[in-house]
């Protein structure tokens, strides 16, 4: 029987919306609204090459920000079936999410978590499953998409890498574009530009890059270390 886990601290209880981080979030949601000026803009994907680039804390960065300060209704989603980490960093119970909503056992409204901002609910990943690319490519996965701009302003969607395995592009092509996070110091220049290769290969649209940790500008509250946890699976490891 798995263990349960309290979870004590969210990354909300460390969110100060005049802080640096705050402030380059912003940035980033005004360069997301002046592409949004040109094309439509509801459902953006946040991806990275390799494991521990910080994807998933930027993703949940940029949906606060969006959410707190612009007053939008945002639905971050937790596309990453492999290593979930969304539940953690918001002090969620993981159950009751993507995957039971894909598997029929939920609909989607119930699957909707609610956090202390009013306009920013968040959708888990839900129970551990063994082939999320499967049930990715579902074709109610589609609809689950469809539904969630119906109810959002912006979906943001975190996933799993993009060199380990396709299940980011199999959710790319729902979106309408795809922000690829890279971690300085730590991302290999080859392998960036084999995510940005299979990206454009694949269709899915680039909207831009984020380098991560270019100044250690993330204070030590939102490293994983943090949360006592890494981006692996206890059970297993790929």
């Amino acid at each position: 029987m798995q263990e349960k886990r309290k979870y004590v601290f969210s990354i909300l209880d460390f969110y100060e919306r005049e802080s640096p981080v705050s402030t380059e979030f912003g940035r980033v949601y005004s360069n997301l609204r002046y592409y949004a000026a040109k094309r439509t803009l509801k459902a953006v994907l946040v991806t990275s090459p390799a494991l521990g680039e910080g994807k998933s804390t930027l993703a949940s960065l940029l949906a606060i920000e969006v959410s707190h300060r612009y007053n939008k209704k945002v639905i971050l989603m937790d596309c990453d079936l492999r290593r979930p980490i969304l539940h953690h960093l918001f002090a969620l119970e993981r159950g009751k999410g993507m995957a039971e909503l894909l598997l029929g056992k939920a609909n989607f409204q119930d699957c909707l978590k609610f956090t202390s901002l009013e306009s920013l609910k968040v959708m888990t990943s839900g129970q551990e499953i063994q082939n999320p690319s499967e049930l990715l490519e579902s074709p109610y996965f589609g609809e689950v998409i469809t539904e969630a701009k119906h109810y959002s302003d912006l979906l943001i969607i975190d996933s799993a890498p993009i060199i380990p395995v396709s299940d980011p592009l199999i959710i790319g092509a729902f979106t309408d574009g795809a922000i690829l996070v890279l971690k300085a110091g730590h991302t290999q220049r080859e392998i960036g530009k084999r995510a940005v290769e299979i990206l454009k290969n694949s269709q899915v649209n680039l909207l831009g890059v984020i380098m991560n940790n270019m100044k250690e500008i993330l204070p030590y509250y939102y490293n994983y270390k943090y949360y006592g946890y890494e981006y692996s699976s206890s059970r297993k490891r790929r």
